[in-house]
Formats: C-alpha cells, sequence, structure tokens
C-alpha cells in the first residue's frame, strides 16, 4: 500500500478501494446506489484507516433540513419558561449553518388532556427530535410511546422521568434540590417546631414533577433530621391569584407562630410581596428561580434565598444535544443535571452579572 498523506481525504479511500469518490461518499453517509461489493470494499478500507468522516463539513455541505418541536407549559413573559426559550433559540441561531428550526406547541400544566392534545400537535410535525418538559408520567408516556414508534429521539428539559428515559435529560436533580432546600431553610428557622409550604395548585395538580420531586426531597430531609417539626401546607388556586392574599391572612391569622416557609415552584415572588403588603419582614423564605419579580423580594429581604437552576442553559443545551446526536452523529451524555446554586441579597448582583 502506498504511503497515504496524514489527512485521510475521500478521493485517497476511493483510490484504495478502486472505487469512485462519488460510491466513498454515498457508502459514508450510508446512501443508497453502491454495489455491495464496491460497499465491502470502501468499509473494509475504513475499517483499516480507522476513518473518521468530518461530519461538521459534511453538515455545511448537505441539503437537509432539520426541524425540532418543543412542548412547553404555557407561561406569561418574563416567567421561568422564558429563559428557557431563550436559550433554546440562542442554539437555534449558533447552529443555523446546519439548516435547523424549531417550532414551539403549549399546553396547560394543570390540564394533563391538555398536554396530550399539544403533543398531538406535535406529532403532526414529524419533527426529527422533541424537546418537552414532562407531565405526570402515565401520560407522558402515552407521547413517548408514540414517539418511539415514529423513531422520534426525545429530551426532557427540567424534569427527567426515569422509568421512561429519554435521549437526554436537563434540569436539576429535583429530590437533590428540596433536601439542599430543607437544610437551608432550617438554618434560617427561627421557630423549629412548625414551618410552612406553599404550593400554587389546580384541582389536585400541582403543575410539574420537578415541584413534586423537590418535596419528596423537602420531607426526606425533615424526616431525618427534624421528625418532630409540623409541617403546615396552603395551598393556593392556580387560576384565581385574586384569592391569594385572603387565603394568607387566613393562614398567618389561624398560625402566628409559623416564621419560615417554602414554595417549590418559581412564584415565591407571591408570598414576597404579600409579606412586603402585610409588613411582615420576620419571616424566612425560600423559593426556586431568578424572576424579576422574585429577584426583587430578595434584593428587598422578603424572600431569604433563591434556588437557581441555569434555565437558559438547559434550552441552549437541548438544541446542541440534538445538533450533535442527529448531525455530528455524537454520542451525547444522557443526565445533565444542572447546578443547584444558592443565591442571596448580597450575591445576587454579582450572579447576575456572571451569567450575562
Amino acid at each position: 500500500m502506498n504511503k497515504l498523506p496524514e489527512r485521510i481525504r475521500i478521493k485517497d479511500i476511493a483510490r484504495l478501494a478502486d472505487v469512485s469518490v462519488g460510491t466513498v461518499d454515498r457508502v459514508i453517509h450510508g446512501r443508497s446506489g453502491v454495489s455491495e461489493s464496491s460497499r465491502k470494499r470502501v468499509e473494509e478500507i475504513l475499517k483499516q484507516l480507522d476513518y473518521q468522516p468530518n461530519m461538521y463539513a459534511s453538515a455545511l455541505a448537505s441539503n437537509k433540513k432539520y426541524l425540532f418541536s418543543c412542548l412547553l407549559p404555557q407561561h406569561l413573559e418574563g416567567e421561568y419558561w422564558t429563559a428557557v426559550e431563550k436559550g433554546i433559540n440562542e442554539a437555534i441561531t449558533t447552529y443555523s449553518d446546519f439548516h435547523i428550526s424549531v417550532k414551539t406547541a403549549y399546553y396547560d400544566p394543570y390540564d394533563y388532556t391538555s398536554f396530550l392534545a399539544a403533543a398531538q400537535k406535535v406529532l403532526s410535525e414529524t419533527p426529527d427530535g422533541v424537546i418537552f418538559a414532562p407531565t405526570a408520567p402515565q401520560f407522558t408516556k402515552i407521547f413517548t410511546d408514540e414517539l418511539d414508534s415514529l423513531l422520534i429521539p426525545y429530551i426532557y428539559i427540567d424534569s427527567n422521568i426515569k422509568e421512561i428515559p429519554p435521549l437526554a435529560f436537563f434540569g436539576q436533580n429535583s429530590r437533590q434540590s428540596g433536601y439542599f432546600a430543607a437544610r437551608m431553610l432550617m438554618m434560617i428557622a427561627d421557630n423549629k417546631e412548625e414551618i410552612v409550604i406553599f404550593r400554587k395548585i389546580n384541582e389536585g395538580i400541582v403543575g410539574s414533577n420537578q415541584q413534586e420531586n423537590r418535596e419528596i426531597g423537602f420531607k426526606q430531609y425533615m424526616q431525618e433530621h427534624h421528625p418532630d417539626c409540623k409541617i403546615l401546607e396552603l395551598d393556593l388556586h392556580a387560576k384565581r391569584p385574586s384569592e391569594d392574599n385572603s387565603m394568607l391572612d387566613k393562614f398567618f391569622e389561624e398560625h402566628p407562630n409559623v416564621t419560615c416557609g417554602i414554595t417549590f415552584n418559581s412564584k415565591v415572588y407571591i408570598i414576597g410581596e404579600y409579606l412586603q403588603n402585610r409588613k411582615k419582614d420576620n419571616f424566612g423564605l425560600v423559593g426556586y428561580d431568578l424572576l424579576d419579580r422574585n429577584v426583587v423580594s430578595l434584593k428587598q429581604g422578603f424572600v431569604t434565598f433563591l434556588i437557581a437552576q441555569q434555565p437558559e442553559i438547559q434550552g441552549y443545551n437541548s438544541i446542541k444535544a440534538f445538533c450533535e446526536h442527529l448531525i455530528f452523529k455524537k454520542d451525547i451524555q444522557t443526565i445533565n443535571y444542572m447546578p443547584i446554586d444558592l443565591i442571596t441579597k448580597e450575591t445576587i448582583d454579582y450572579y447576575l452579572k456572571f451569567q450575562q
């Protein structure tokens, strides 16, 4: 065999296999139109040379277009999922040379039938990959079974369902996050006999697996370290925000000795703004996510700690993972946990500046 150049080119492989450059290209990219004998000769040469095609250049030269679908909870501008979408759109811009696009559908997180209806809309688009925030496992499985039957890969964002494994997951370790949150809350609890969990709930539905798993981790810590502490619960109506203040008034009237609490959703500002309006500045409060109103309540001292999870990076890395898997043919990591970042009013400005 003649000496080969350090960088193996397709024409070098064609010469060694005694076939055309076009034949080698078709074999490398799995296209038809190649005789079995020619295919075997090319594959043998590729194996001998341990040839790794330049998938980046090949993808740039390809005219193939990729459509990714996103299925996310309905939300208002500025809420948690806005940051996830921002990350997704930034990734679409970054990888725009590879002819990728995204379509987003939304579902009511407090209505399982809404999830299934939006899932059918996604399926009708026949996307190359789907990024979505799972709902309850039994309803998520209806969707993933259809995706599996169509050989459409999917990525979970924000919460993971281990029993229905995706191509990849991007989000916090929910239970560990809740466990950590309990530890932080009890550090600031003046009265360790009673604490309160605030929820937003509609007809028994919390709205996300992430919140439910955080609460499991939270209660595990409490059982292990503060088994005698009474955990009170206040369920605010998710779709009747006008009732929040009256429900909170009633709760604090009935439980005047409760001095700290937590919410596992991204709307801790509801409690923080209530505490500010009622001039209750001696209440320790822990919540999640860097929504603008959450940050304001943190800076004003009515939220003690915020736990952040970098939603923009979750959105960005989900698109990046699909590009690496589908376009560049790379192996990708399945479980991708985000940091559990503890933010205080003294550190928030530095954290936000670092994130920019």
